[in-house]
């Protein structure tokens, strides 16, 4: 334990030459990694991809793709390294004046780093904006070092905090996210990770928006190259390994609402940025107004001490696991229950559109997932050559678009989501109210949809339809079975609360 201003020594022995050189192969700086992965390196590096996107407000996940998959941290384990030495802040077993000692173990570390040399000192201040902009992988040694006494104890302390905040597919085993098998994370934990920071650590959380750092006559520029370019954004970490691929933890607040975003796996700096910013237009514009979500604490905190002393009107949230339940949480994409779908093959056609604004094929604004699960999942796709499906009874499917978007796409199929309960009224018309990369989010915005305009389109026959050009595929998320009074009145329904919506002629 630390005395307040006290100057951190403790033993280290010696690094070798070898384990010098083979440290120094690998580095976690995403910006300056960044160019090894541009022109035709990088069009084979394509590495797993996840993310997520939560209603810090309410706590709903209101986007996801891959959020329970493992995956490695790379430089956002750094946001678990400043979780514990907020912690220690806050308690007042250290202070940001605190001198912190630099080892052998911690100079030697690859970079990104200051470029400390053993038996230097450092500011627990000066640490903490090293580690937010540079992400300093020697830095968050001597953080590990001085509030554990080594490396591998820190890791532990982590890896324990993590499960207490209910990130349970997580695991630490370094302080910096350096490259090792065993260092593991999910976006989903990664998302609260980023809540619980801000929810636990309000003063010390605003060190994540600072956008340059002046250390020795140097400024050094936060890698984080939304902060300042994307309104509301505040934070908070990127990281990068090549097994990773390039990633980001980004928190933004807009008014009053306020939204926690991850991405894994660009394949480089600018297209996790990309994909960030387009999670960001498509889900901010939606999010809550009012905080309903009580904070994000510690599972341990909360049987031993919340319980008894926090008074009956507030309610405290204990971060448990989406395992612990026998359905999927809200927002995964793990596998649920289906109800019976069909697939239909369709012809490739023109399509009339009406004279309400277009929607862009790359809107992918999204609405916070329903309090019940849906069965949307497991829709299967009929293949080019398969044989012709009978004829749809109309009374038990409702209307089918005949035609897709353009005859020069070559699109095989079109998914039918769960069938109406009635003959859908009319036929002659249907809406698209979104197209997506993924599948999944085209089947969230068709739920989504029918959540806000249940009178409009209680009739109406939900379906995806996949279109590819070139290599790239979007799925469509469309309502047929409609007249045009109908569908001009669900489109401007939809658009009130913000649902792109486009008229289609069959």
């Amino acid at each position: 334990m630390l005395r307040a201003g006290a100057l951190v020594r403790l033993p280290w022995g010696a690094v070798g030459l070898a384990t010098l050189l083979a440290v120094t192969a690998v580095s976690t700086d995403a910006n300056a990694r960044g160019r090894h992965h541009h022109g035709v390196a990088a069009e084979n590096y394509e590495p797993s991809t996840a993310s997520i996107v939560v209603d810090a407000n309410s706590g709903a996940v209101m986007q996801a793709s891959n959020a329970d998959s493992p995956r490695h941290p790379a430089s956002l384990t750094k946001i678990m390294t400043l979780y514990l030495l907020f912690e220690r802040l806050e308690a007042g077993k250290i202070k940001l004046t605190t001198e912190m000692q630099v080892s052998p173990h911690a100079a030697a570390q690859a970079p990104s780093k200051l470029g400390l040399t053993p038996g230097d000192t450092i500011q627990v201040e000066t640490a903490i904006r090293a580690i937010v902009t540079k992400s300093a992988n020697d830095v968050a040694v001597i953080v590990a070092e001085a509030l554990a006494g080594d490396e591998t104890e820190f890791a532990k302390l982590m890896t324990a905090k993590a499960h207490a905040l209910g990130m349970m597919h997580t695991t630490y085993h370094n302080a910096s996210g350096l490259p090792d098998d065993v260092q593991m994370t999910t976006a989903r934990d990664q998302a609260t990770l980023g809540r619980a920071i801000q929810d636990r650590f309000p003063k010390y959380y605003t060190y994540f928006s600072t956008r340059y750092f002046a250390y020795h006559g140097r400024m050094i520029r936060n890698h984080n190259h939304l902060l300042g370019n994307v309104e509301g954004v505040d934070g908070i970490k990127t990281g990068y390994i090549h097994d990773s691929g390039f990633n980001i933890v980004t928190s933004v607040r807009r008014g009053n609402r306020h939204i926690v975003a991850v991405v894994f796996g660009g394949h480089t700096a600018e297209a996790r940025d990309a994909r960030m910013r387009s999670m960001i237009d498509n889900n901010i514009n939606v999010a809550s107004l009012k905080r309903t979500a009580a904070p994000i604490i510690e599972g341990a905190e909360a049987h031993v001490k919340d319980v008894k002393e926090t008074p009956a009107k507030e309610k405290v949230a204990v971060a448990t696991p989406a395992s612990r339940n026998n359905e999927p949480a809200l927002g995964s994409t793990d596998p649920i229950k289906p109800n019976p779908v069909k697939t239909f093959a369709v012809q490739v056609g023109s399509v009339h559109t009406a004279s309400l604004s277009p929607l862009p094929s790359d809107s992918r604004k999204l609405m916070p997932a329903p309090a019940s699960p849906v069965t949307v999942t497991n829709v299967m796709i009929a293949k080019k050559d398969a044989p012709p499906q009978p004829a749809a009874k109309p009374a038990n499917l409702g209307v089918l678009p005949a035609r897709l978007a353009s005859a020069s796409e070559n699109i095989p199929v079109a998914s039918v989501l769960p069938e109406p309960t009635a003959t859908p009224r009319g036929g002659g018309w249907m809406i698209q109210v979104g197209a997506f990369p993924e599948e999944s989010e085209a089947k969230q915005r068709l739920t989504a949809a029918q959540e806000k305009a249940k009178d409009q389109l209680g009739q109406a026959a939900p379906f995806t339809e996949k279109t590819t050009k070139g290599d790239k595929a979007l799925y469509r998320a469309r309502f047929a079975g409609l007249d045009k009074d109908q569908a001009e009145t669900a489109c401007k329904h939809l658009k009130r609360d913000e649902i792109p919506c486009m008229l289609l002629k069959n």
